[in-house]
């Protein structure tokens, strides 16, 4: 038996203790000889083989050996895994059996419990990303239309151009505190947003978190898409203008017309498949929007400057607004600007984990104020021009293409419209369906896994909720879906101060994973500090938000709408602090470690972390686990 040939595969049935799953107490396990020195075990549960992980030959035991002649590794991978035809793969969907995803066991959560890879710690092969990249992820999330359009809501309310400029400067500078803060609990730790919240809200009260940010990502990825069917309009109709007189057959009262539909499936189609690119493979796609957007943002500022014959004179407009009303409106100008990326700013780790060092993280510092002033410069240029060229001011980019006609004006509607199909998908990559899949896989990692959340967010979003509904339903509405904000500024900010100041950056990354380990905090999964900080926080801009919602209850509230001016800041802040100040004075001595635990390149080893309590891996046991890893 010393030597083997690689063409025979020997099934062992064992009972050593360093076979049984690694501590999952199984009797027995089935392992598959492929060479002399690596042995596979596997479980065998009816039809069912699953890797469970290396071991050398010395933990075999030679009395159960039973030879297969396997003519080659092509078979032995088919008997390992066996082919299913197209009807018995949809018979087995017919169950709740069928959805099961294998198992990981290269886990750190508990024994029996189920989770997925892309739940799990982010593996070395998959930190692909680095400093540029999260450069074309920053250029692939804020080059969309409502970062062109942003300007337009500030001076609208009766600012000018300069306290447009102004707040989108700054307000993306207070937003990227916490995309710093939060996003190197991903780099470092290389986990998603869903496991990291666990440390200070809890086990299960993290899965509100959860919720709140899956909710939001929801209704923003059903806009972004209906916007993204309006972009598909102009490609088709520069190339088939008679695409825009197609007969509408729908009702008026479901808010969408024959051809609005057509777009709208057209793009949901296109969209659909580059959804589905993992995460870690997206780098490329960032840099092609990079290129694509800016070039033809620049062509359409070039253009609309050249017909006008200049920039316009949106840069003489007066005042709207005077006094302290006018201190009030720039307020809330820069908390909209920053409460406009409470949602990055809340699960930036789903994308940081997949950087290779951290220090692409404060690049975000440079990159989303810089990308917010040139989209923003582009859209008031744009829009001052279209003042001379069409007579009214235009703040839409797809609006301002629909009115180019002839060869060369629908060759550039082609473009503007393509820039902006590409720009919208982005969005929705970076911004809104992987963090939203991310949320799901991880409240239901047996049956989900992110390809199957980026399915079920995009149905859901993009035909379930009606987008077009959302768009032109009632103001109350669109301003309900902003003031989500005031929910997610505590969140994040309970984040960001549990690891920077609570745990001074030491977490126990396998004790995440484990639902009665050390950040369960009591038997309702709950750490209380981070509901009463919580609640300190959202309450107070309730009143505000919901004037916001029904202006007609203004009068009843007094002045706590001058709260809800600030919300973004008002929530992040006092969250940061109330969590902070309640952690010092009653503290939770379970969570304090010396260092933090990582143990994501030894996950053999880290399976049990914790087989006593909470307690560190005693002896024996680290003994136990050191042979296996050195085996392998």
């Amino acid at each position: 038996m010393a030597k083997m040939n690689t063409s025979i595969a020997y099934v062992i049935l064992t009972r050593r203790p360093s076979l049984q799953s690694f501590g999952r107490r199984r009797p027995c396990g089935v392992a598959i000889i492929i060479t002399s020195k690596t042995v596979s075990p596997c479980r065998m549960a009816g039809s069912t083989v699953g890797f469970d992980g290396i071991v050398d030959g010395s933990d075999i035991n030679w009395h159960h050996v039973s030879p297969l002649q396997l003519p080659g590794r092509a078979t032995l991978q088919s008997w390992l895994h066996p082919t299913m035809t197209l009807h018995e793969r949809i018979k087995s969907k017919t169950t709740r059996q069928g959805w099961v995803l294998p198992r990981q066991t290269t886990s750190f959560a508990d024994p029996g419990a189920w989770t997925n890879v892309d739940c799990d710690v982010t593996p070395l092969n998959r930190r692909t990303w680095s400093a540029w990249t999260m450069f074309g992820y920053w250029f692939s999330d804020a080059l969309n239309a409502q970062s062109w359009m942003a300007p337009a809501s500030i001076i609208a309310l009766g600012l000018t151009w300069r306290e447009a400029i102004v707040c989108i400067i700054f307000g993306s500078l207070v937003c990227t505190v916490p995309l710093v803060l939060n996003g190197m609990v991903g780099a470092r730790l290389h986990i998603p947003f869903p496991v990291a919240m666990r440390a200070s809200f809890g086990w299960y009260f993290s899965r509100f978190a959860v919720v709140t940010r899956a909710i939001t990502a929801l209704f923003w990825h059903a806009i972004q898409t209906y916007t993204g069917s309006t972009a598909m309009t102009q490609i088709i109709r520069s190339i088939w203008p008679s695409y825009l007189d197609i007969p509408n057959n729908i009702p008026d009262s479901v808010g969408i017309t024959t051809q609005g539909m057509i777009s709208h499936l057209i793009f949901w189609l296109v969209q659909f498949p580059i959804l589905l690119i993992p995460p870690h493979k997206l780098k490329w796609f960032f840099v092609a929007k990079c290129v694509l957007v800016i070039t033809t943002s620049v062509a359409v500022v070039i253009t609309m400057t050249s017909k006008a014959g200049g920039a316009g004179d949106i840069w003489n407009l007066p005042y709207g607004v005077h006094g302290t009303d006018r201190s009030w409106l720039i307020l809330s100008s820069l908390s909209s600007i920053t409460g406009g990326w409470a949602t990055m700013a809340t699960n930036i780790p789903d994308f940081t984990r997949y950087l290779k060092a951290d220090k692409g993280v404060y690049w975000q510092v440079a990159f989303l104020p810089g990308i917010q002033l040139m989209l923003g410069l582009f859209g008031i240029i744009c829009c001052s021009a279209s003042k001379v060229v069409y007579g009214k001011y235009i703040w839409d980019p797809l609006e301002i293409a629909s009115h180019w006609d002839g060869p060369s004006g629908r060759a550039g509607a082609f473009f503007v419209g393509l820039c902006w199909v590409v720009a919208q998908i982005g969005t929705n990559l970076s911004a809104n369906v992987i963090s939203c899949a991310n949320d799901i896989m991880c409240l239901w990692p047996k049956y989900l896994n992110i390809r199957r959340g980026v399915i079920i967010t995009t149905v859901i979003a993009g035909w379930v909720m009606q987008p077009w509904k959302i768009i032109h339903s009632a103001q109350s509405l669109l301003a309900f879906m902003a003031g989500l904000g005031i929910f997610l500024a505590p969140i994040a900010a309970m984040l960001s101060a549990d690891y920077w100041v609570v745990q001074k950056q030491m977490y126990d990354i396998p004790g995440l994973y484990r639902a009665h380990g050390r950040y369960r905090f009591n038997k309702w999964g709950t750490n209380w500090r981070a509901a009463v900080a919580f609640l300190i926080s959202v309450v107070p801009s309730i009143p505000g938000m919901a004037a916001s919602v029904d202006p007609s209850i203004k009068g009843t509230i007094g002045d706590a709408d001058k709260l809800y001016f600030m919300f973004y800041f008002w929530g992040y802040t006092s969250a940061f602090l109330v969590y902070i100040g309640l952690s010092y004075f009653f503290p939770a001595p379970e969570t304090h470690i010396a260092a933090t635990i990582y143990e994501d390149s030894d996950i053999i080893s880290a399976a049990e972390g914790f087989d006593k309590g909470d307690s560190e891996l005693g002896d024996e046991k680290k003994m136990g686990e050191k042979d296996v890893v050195s085996s392998v």
